[in-house]
């Protein structure tokens, strides 16, 4: 026997921008027996589809707050990561992050960025929705003096965005729940260039706006954040409509956005709307097919890896601020690996197999370029070696996981290099262009970041293939 429920939709006005409606509106749907929502297969596509941007970010910026002890905390590099790193799919090792997680709904947050002796530095902002920022970075010629910036959002009380003296930049978020992601390149090779970077990380701070006006911080809130998953796919599965339903409560929506409005017409069939307390007792999903159909997506997007076209064709689009990417596009970064630098600032070309199978450590592989196959970087480049299914470093007693200037790498006498993915390094090999595996039926991937590229170059350049040995 079917069942009916009405769903009242609460008014969108008050986490969307621009909108003023007071209305109530009322939807009803139906039930199975069990109370499990009865969805199209159709419905149900779109709405994991449109979820993946925000389940993953959720994820991600709630996994580093509770690795660094909560929010409103720094987490700083001072050492590269190794295999250990499980907090994100495809990490890297070729910069080090300083990671501010922000928590803004009491009171503002303040950022005390110094200057940096690095050939590149960027500051990257992100909220629950996925949308990338890039406020400051060395190819705009910031980081040369020292800077605060003030995080705010809509919901931030105790503040309505006035001037704070001494503060020379206000930023309004998207979100509550803020990373505030400082990437550097370490100069690793160059020991006393190394040293002093490390002392530069190290005056990185934050204050709340009362701590920087010489009071004490206002009490955080009291909240029950849901439980992250082991992956995404384990929200999918366990408590989708949970994690969502807190999503929706802490960013701000634009009503003349599309995709925005998509999202939130997605939900409303399940009650799940802005500014609602989730209701574990309320409506149900079938759990299994949405999981099911996560997964299914998953590995359709990931095999979009091996095509070098599409990801080329949506570089322009991939991490962007609202209104400049697309479903395609953000939906593809999410399950490849979240958060990301857009074009301007990095890239990060996929190395596919030169035969076109996937690349696999039952086989040793060769990457071969001449100087003039060299990414065109303004920056540096790096080339990193991950298992495919998770996107994790490989684990090895040498921990090396990337070929670059961070990492080591060494040129050839014209220039150019020859990197190895094997089992055990090849003789004549210089051990800095070795990238270990571990000899067992396990598909990896390889990817290059090329930082600040010469964007100019990158429109005829061709990325690398990795010869099976």
């Amino acid at each position: 026997m079917k069942k009916v429920y009405t769903v009242g939709v609460v008014c969108l006005g008050l986490l969307i921008a621009s909108c003023t409606s007071t209305t109530n509106k009322k939807a009803t749907i139906e039930a199975d027996e069990n109370g499990v929502v009865i969805l199209t297969d159709e419905q149900i596509e779109n709405i994991v589809k449109r979820s993946y941007q925000y389940v993953a970010m959720y994820n991600v910026n709630n996994k580093f707050a509770i690795k660094q002890g909560g929010w409103n905390t720094i987490d700083a590099d001072t050492k590269l990561k190794d295999h250990t790193m499980r907090e994100i799919a495809r990490p890297n090792n070729d910069s080090f992050y300083s990671t501010c997680m922000l928590d803004l709904r009491t009171e503002p947050v303040i950022l005390f960025l110094p200057a940096f002796d690095s050939k590149y530095v960027s500051l990257m902002v992100t909220a629950y929705d996925h949308y990338v920022d890039v406020p400051k970075a060395t190819r705009n010629g910031d980081f040369q003096q020292p800077e605060k910036i003030l995080f705010y959002s809509d919901r931030t009380e105790n503040y309505n965005g006035e001037p704070v003296e001494g503060v020379d930049e206000i930023y309004k978020t998207t979100g509550d729940f803020v990373s505030a992601v400082v990437r550097i390149m370490p100069h690793a090779n160059d020991p006393d260039r190394f040293k002093k970077i490390v002392d530069e990380i190290g005056t990185i701070k934050i204050q709340t706006l009362s701590e920087y006006n010489g009071g004490k911080a206002l009490p955080p809130k009291d909240t029950s954040f849901p439980d992250v998953g082991k992956t995404d796919l384990d929200v999918f599965k366990n408590n989708l409509l949970e994690v969502m339903q807190f999503v929706f409560n802490h960013l701000s929506f634009d009503k003349n956005d599309a995709e925005d409005r998509a999202i939130l017409e997605a939900y409303k069939p399940l009650g799940i709307v802005p500014g609602k307390k989730f209701d574990p007792d309320g409506i149900k999903i079938d759990s299994k097919k949405f999981y099911a159909v996560a997964e299914k997506i998953q590995q359709e997007y990931l095999g979009k890896l091996s095509d070098p076209n599409l990801i080329k064709e949506m570089s322009p689009k991939m991490f962007k601020t609202k209104g400049l990417t697309d479903l395609e596009t953000i939906l593809t970064v999410s399950i490849i690996g979240p958060i990301g630098l857009p074009m301007e600032e990095a890239m990060y070309p996929n190395v596919t197999s030169a035969d076109g199978k996937p690349l696999n450590a039952m086989n040793d592989y060769v990457v071969k370029m001449t100087k003039d196959e060299l990414p065109p970087d303004q920056a540096f480049w790096s080339l990193t070696l991950y298992d495919k299914a998770n996107g994790f470093f490989i684990p090895n007693d040498r921990k090396k996981y990337s070929v670059g200037e961070n990492a080591g790498y060494k040129l050839n006498a014209d220039g150019g290099i020859e990197i190895y993915i094997a089992a055990k390094k090849p003789a004549g090999v210089p051990e800095e262009n070795w990238l270990p595996i571990n000899r067992k039926d396990e598909e990896i991937d390889l990817i290059l970041r090329v930082y600040v590229p010469d964007l100019v170059k990158m429109e005829t350049w061709t990325a690398p293939v990795a010869v099976k040995l």
